[in-house]
Protein backbone atom coordinates (compact mmCIF):
# COMPACT_ATOMS: atom_id res chain seq x y z
CA UNK A 1 0.00 0.00 0.00
CA UNK A 2 1.90 3.05 -1.17
CA UNK A 3 1.43 6.44 0.37
CA UNK A 4 0.63 8.22 -2.54
CA UNK A 5 -3.13 8.69 -3.05
CA UNK A 6 -3.34 9.91 -6.39
CA UNK A 7 -1.26 6.70 -7.93
CA UNK A 8 -3.61 4.63 -5.61
CA UNK A 9 -6.75 5.62 -7.28
CA UNK A 10 -5.26 5.55 -10.66
CA UNK A 11 -4.32 1.54 -9.89
CA UNK A 12 -7.65 1.42 -8.53
CA UNK A 13 -10.00 3.11 -11.26
CA UNK A 14 -10.47 -0.05 -13.07
CA UNK A 15 -13.13 -1.27 -10.78
CA UNK A 16 -15.22 1.89 -11.18
CA UNK A 17 -14.81 1.08 -14.24
CA UNK A 18 -16.12 -2.29 -14.27
CA UNK A 19 -18.74 -1.45 -11.87
CA UNK A 20 -19.87 1.13 -14.45
CA UNK A 21 -20.60 -1.43 -16.86
CA UNK A 22 -22.99 -2.50 -14.44
CA UNK A 23 -24.79 0.65 -13.89
CA UNK A 24 -24.80 1.39 -17.30
CA UNK A 25 -27.23 -2.08 -17.45
CA UNK A 26 -28.76 -0.31 -14.32
CA UNK A 27 -29.93 2.87 -16.62
CA UNK A 28 -30.21 1.28 -19.62
CA UNK A 29 -32.90 -1.02 -17.39
CA UNK A 30 -34.60 1.21 -15.19
CA UNK A 31 -33.60 4.93 -16.47
CA UNK A 32 -31.34 7.62 -15.04
CA UNK A 33 -33.82 9.16 -12.73
CA UNK A 34 -35.55 6.64 -9.68
CA UNK A 35 -34.06 3.44 -8.90
CA UNK A 36 -30.11 4.03 -9.76
CA UNK A 37 -28.52 6.59 -7.48
CA UNK A 38 -27.85 10.06 -9.33
CA UNK A 39 -24.17 9.81 -7.49
CA UNK A 40 -24.06 6.38 -9.77
CA UNK A 41 -25.81 7.74 -13.23
CA UNK A 42 -23.90 11.10 -12.64
CA UNK A 43 -20.57 9.07 -13.06
CA UNK A 44 -21.19 7.27 -15.89
CA UNK A 45 -22.75 9.89 -17.42
CA UNK A 46 -18.90 10.34 -19.15
CA UNK A 47 -18.61 6.77 -20.40
CA UNK A 48 -18.02 6.54 -24.20
CA UNK A 49 -18.23 3.09 -24.61
CA UNK A 50 -15.59 0.40 -23.18
CA UNK A 51 -13.24 -1.50 -24.48
CA UNK A 52 -13.31 -4.91 -22.93
CA UNK A 53 -9.75 -6.09 -23.89
CA UNK A 54 -8.79 -4.17 -20.62
CA UNK A 55 -11.14 -4.71 -18.18
CA UNK A 56 -9.95 -5.84 -14.54
CA UNK A 57 -6.88 -4.06 -15.25
CA UNK A 58 -4.59 -1.17 -13.94
CA UNK A 59 -4.19 1.41 -16.05
CA UNK A 60 -7.19 0.36 -18.16
CA UNK A 61 -7.55 3.38 -20.43
CA UNK A 62 -11.79 2.84 -20.86
CA UNK A 63 -11.64 4.22 -16.81
CA UNK A 64 -10.86 7.85 -17.38
CA UNK A 65 -14.45 8.56 -17.03
CA UNK A 66 -14.12 7.48 -13.22
CA UNK A 67 -14.00 10.16 -10.67
CA UNK A 68 -11.95 9.89 -7.65
CA UNK A 69 -15.09 9.99 -5.38
CA UNK A 70 -16.17 6.66 -7.43
CA UNK A 71 -12.83 5.37 -6.33
CA UNK A 72 -12.86 6.42 -2.87
CA UNK A 73 -16.59 5.40 -2.91
CA UNK A 74 -15.97 1.50 -4.05
CA UNK A 75 -12.30 1.33 -2.86
CA UNK A 76 -9.94 1.05 0.39
CA UNK A 77 -6.95 3.95 -0.23
CA UNK A 78 -4.39 5.47 1.97
CA UNK A 79 -2.63 4.11 4.71
CA UNK A 80 -3.36 0.93 6.63
CA UNK A 81 -4.99 2.98 8.91
CA UNK A 82 -7.85 4.62 6.92
CA UNK A 83 -8.42 0.92 5.60
CA UNK A 84 -9.01 -0.10 9.54
CA UNK A 85 -11.30 2.79 10.35
CA UNK A 86 -13.02 2.28 7.10
CA UNK A 87 -13.60 -1.47 7.38
CA UNK A 88 -14.20 -0.83 11.27
CA UNK A 89 -17.06 1.63 9.60
CA UNK A 90 -18.03 -0.62 7.22
CA UNK A 91 -18.68 -3.72 10.17
CA UNK A 92 -20.67 -1.42 12.56
CA UNK A 93 -23.41 -1.32 9.64
CA UNK A 94 -23.18 -4.69 9.05
CA UNK A 95 -20.94 -5.80 6.85
CA UNK A 96 -19.06 -9.04 7.75
CA UNK A 97 -16.86 -9.64 4.35
CA UNK A 98 -14.89 -7.92 2.22
CA UNK A 99 -12.70 -8.92 -1.04
CA UNK A 100 -8.90 -8.52 -1.18
CA UNK A 101 -7.60 -7.95 -5.09
CA UNK A 102 -4.74 -7.41 -5.65
CA UNK A 103 -4.68 -5.93 -8.99
CA UNK A 104 -2.33 -3.30 -8.87
CA UNK A 105 1.17 -2.85 -8.87
CA UNK A 106 1.91 -3.13 -5.01
CA UNK A 107 0.42 -6.72 -4.35
CA UNK A 108 3.07 -7.75 -2.14
CA UNK A 109 3.28 -4.72 0.03
CA UNK A 110 -0.95 -4.64 0.03
CA UNK A 111 -0.70 -8.14 1.18
CA UNK A 112 1.72 -8.24 3.76
CA UNK A 113 -0.15 -4.63 5.46
CA UNK A 114 -3.51 -6.54 5.75
CA UNK A 115 -1.57 -9.59 7.06
CA UNK A 116 0.27 -8.12 9.39
CA UNK A 117 -1.57 -4.68 9.91
CA UNK A 118 -5.00 -4.09 8.95
CA UNK A 119 -6.93 -7.95 9.84
CA UNK A 120 -5.58 -7.93 12.60
CA UNK A 121 -7.39 -4.67 13.72
CA UNK A 122 -10.98 -5.96 12.19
Amino acid sequence: MGTDLAHQRDQLRWFGGMVGNHVADLVARYGDSGVVPKALTDYISGRDGYDYAHHGRAGNPSTDFVPDEIVDRFCLVGPESAHVDRLQELTEIGVHNFALYLMHDDKEKTLSSYGKGVITHV
